[in-house]
């Protein structure tokens, strides 16, 4: 089930915040396992099931980063394992960051190339922000194309992620 299509809103990476806490709310009232304790076995479940749902769907969408991952999945762009070409300058400038990581003698040096990495870190956000703004306005072909590039964004982060997760270990070190 497509949770967009469950809280009857439209597929989007800047969800009305409001409309979808109220939606949950009122699918969390009418799906309470509880209002259903003297139903049959076969309801209980159905309605357990979808108290479920719902709950899994506002975790996904209520979330930003959680919402960007879910609706790559939808169209099939991102997976688990997944092996993403990303741009040779983008790769070497993260093989860059990795060297001096590995060679890094001082807290000073740490610093430095932590304050690189939140650079290039909200460079990449202000690139997802621009391409998410508006989306939903796109036509089909548009949306696919723009899908594309934001997938290439998504696995930037998390690329950037675990560089990040390298320089929280090297400061502990330090």
């Amino acid at each position: 089930m497509n949770y967009f299509e469950f809280y009857g809103i439209p597929e989007s990476f800047n969800v009305d915040q409001a409309a979808l806490k109220k939606e949950f709310y009122k699918l969390s009232k009418l799906y309470h396992p509880d209002f259903y304790a003297n139903e049959g076995d076969e309801k209980q479940q159905e309605i357990l099931e979808l108290s479920t749902l719902n709950n899994k769907a506002y975790l996904a969408l209520n979330d930003p980063a959680k919402r960007l991952e879910y609706i790559l999945q939808l169209h099939d762009l991102v997976s688990e394992g997944a092996k993403p070409q990303l741009p040779a300058d983008f790769l070497m400038e993260m093989m860059d960051i990795n060297e001096r990581l590995m060679e890094v003698e001082n807290a000073g040096e740490l610093a430095s190339i932590t304050s690189e990495t939140l650079a290039i870190e909200g460079d990449i956000n202000e690139e997802l922000a621009t391409l998410t703004d508006g989306y939903e306005q796109l036509d089909d072909t548009a949306k696919e194309s723009r899908l594309v590039d934001i997938a290439n964004v998504y696995y930037k982060q998390k690329y950037l992620l675990r560089i990040r997760e390298s320089l929280s270990t090297f400061a502990a070190r330090l």
